[in-house]
């Protein structure tokens, strides 16, 4: 549950910003200028050790897209000709480019090109996986208010199907860091904590369809006030994912009006995440049943309720965080 260590964190944003850098120079010799940020679980601070990759936005600056209805576009701020270019043909050639440029720079990494979002960098002389997302900004109504960075939307190319999606990944690391500060930390440990078991079940050949970004829009709707209990009590933030979890194991149409962080759309929206989920569940019960019998070996637990009693247990164990 506790974040990894500092010395972990910068070798992995020294890592995306050594890519990030030779993109830039490539990409502005190739005609395309471009900017970088990073989205995802290390600026959230939920990564983990070993498994999580570093996502670095790579957006297009001569390009963007904005809502011609918001009070910016009304006021004229937007200025220059019209363009014949589109996001997917932007994309497009942004992807290809940045392709063509991470194999030649990096020819003893892995670069894998097959992923629809991102082109994925790992091995070579890079200490951490990158994951390069080609992108633009659109201003978007309510950044045209604000004039905010978390309210801007960055569009991002999958090219697969094709087809361009709008993300809000900056509103998403604000709405749960802000949540998590108001109890303590306790909702990051939470998402760790999910991600971490995830990590092993999978390790022990048990496929687990669940992104990070969806445990982590899940575990924002947990209860707070038990999560906040884990500045004092680690094993309280165990029993809340469980109770949790289990609620929404229970009950699909309740998890299936759950909205991520942004608002932008259920979590579950798709039947595999929702079982993945069910699927993360069962780990969580058993590890609390481990718990509880390590914390107190005498526990007396009636058939049909093992997983209360145990989470009643480890609920009441004082182990200081």
């Amino acid at each position: 549950m506790q974040e990894v260590g500092a010395d972990y964190t910068r070798i992995s944003v020294e890592t995306a910003e050594r890519v990030g850098v030779q993109l830039k120079a490539d990409l502005a010799s190739a005609g395309i200028s471009a900017d970088f940020r990073l989205q995802g679980s290390v600026p959230l601070n939920v990564h983990i050790r070993g498994v999580s990759d570093v996502d670095l936005l790579t957006l297009d600056t001569n390009f963007m897209t904005y809502s011609t209805t918001g009070v910016l576009s009304q006021q004229g701020q937007y200025s220059g000709a019209p363009t014949p270019r589109t996001s997917m043909s932007v994309l497009s050639a942004l992807r290809s480019e940045a392709e063509k440029i991470l194999k030649i720079k990096y020819p003893k990494a892995t670069v894998d090109t097959s992923g629809g979002k991102a082109i994925s960098i790992s091995g070579g002389s890079l200490a951490r996986p990158v994951d390069v997302v080609p992108s633009h900004w659109h201003d978007n109504h309510a950044y045209q208010v604000s004039r905010q960075e978390h309210d801007r939307t960055v569009t991002i190319l999958n090219k697969k199907v094709p087809e361009t999606i709008d993300n809000l990944p900056f509103l998403h690391i604000k709405r749960v860091g802000e949540r998590c500060d108001s109890v303590f930390g306790g909702l990051r440990k939470a998402i760790r904590l999910c991600k971490n078991v995830r990590a092993d079940a999978i390790d022990e050949g048990t496929a687990i369809n669940f992104p990070s970004f969806d445990i982590a829009s899940t575990m924002y709707h947990a209860d707070m006030d038990a999560l906040k209990m884990g500045i004092f009590y680690e094993l309280r933030i165990l029993g809340e994912v469980q109770r949790f979890l289990h609620l929404l194991y229970h009950d699909e149409a309740f998890a299936k009006t759950l909205r991520v962080p942004d608002n932008s759309r259920i979590i579950f929206d798709t039947n595999e995440k929702y079982a993945g989920m069910k699927r993360l569940s069962i780990e969580i019960d058993d590890l609390v049943k481990e718990v509880a019998k390590e914390q107190v070996p005498w526990l007396h637990t009636p058939e049909g309720q093992v997983l209360k009693t145990s989470r009643d247990a480890i609920w009441s164990v004082q182990v200081p965080s």
